[in-house]
């Protein structure tokens, strides 16, 4: 599986490009820089095929609405998340002053785990609530995107309006349960590993 990533938006998430097959690709979470994100596809003669959001937050879909009006991808966000793409207070937009929203105007919701499929590759959408009401994880391989909920030796917030701990909590437990070693791709911050997190995260420890 081959991995690119760029750092995007006001806020510098993480965004990930996952080559699916030869010249094909997903991306996982775009936070804005719409035009940083189409010009890498250029430069690497990629056509992307699917957005995959971790969650609502700006951070992580500031620019999806261009980049999905310019290739026509299809955007993926859990149900629980989805009126964050159409609302720039839900979205937490506002929270940054002069932070530009735009809607994403066509979407599709997921619900609970399921499972999205591109090219030679199969992505699991696994519901980890906590940072927000409808972030998810995708699984693919030997390889976790973890969006907000795990970071290296961290989690992600809870204290937004639709945050919960004691979600989060269920949610780190989910993942702390899978069998098996993964590569983690967080929101912000640099990879680490599952079994590193297990064994040296302080949120992880506690469960």
């Amino acid at each position: 599986m081959k991995i690119h990533v760029l750092q995007l938006g006001t806020l510098g998430a993480n965004c990930y490009i996952i080559e699916t097959a030869p010249a094909q690709c997903v991306a996982v979470d775009i936070g804005g820089s719409a035009e940083r994100f189409l010009e890498f596809l250029r430069s690497k003669k990629l056509t992307l095929n699917k957005i995959l959001l971790t969650h609502g937050h700006f951070d992580h879909m500031g620019g999806v609405e261009a980049v999905r009006a310019a290739t026509g991808a299809e955007v993926y966000i859990h149900a629980d998340d989805a009126h964050k793409l159409e609302n720039a207070e839900s979205s937490l937009a506002t929270h940054i002053p002069g932070e530009r929203f735009t809607a994403v105007k066509e979407y599709i919701s997921t619900i609970g785990d399921s499972f999205i499929n591109d090219g030679k590759l199969c992505f699991k959408v696994m519901h980890t609530p906590g940072h927000s009401a409808g972030s998810v994880c995708y699984i693919c391989d030997d390889v976790i995107f973890s969006g907000d909920t795990l970071f290296r030796l961290s989690m992600g917030r809870t204290d937004f309006y639709d945050g919960s701990n004691g979600a989060m909590h269920n949610s780190l437990l989910r993942l702390s349960m899978l069998n098996g070693n993964y590569t983690v791709y967080p929101g912000h911050g640099e990879e680490t590993t599952l079994d590193f997190e297990r064994n040296n995260n302080p949120y992880m420890q506690r469960l």
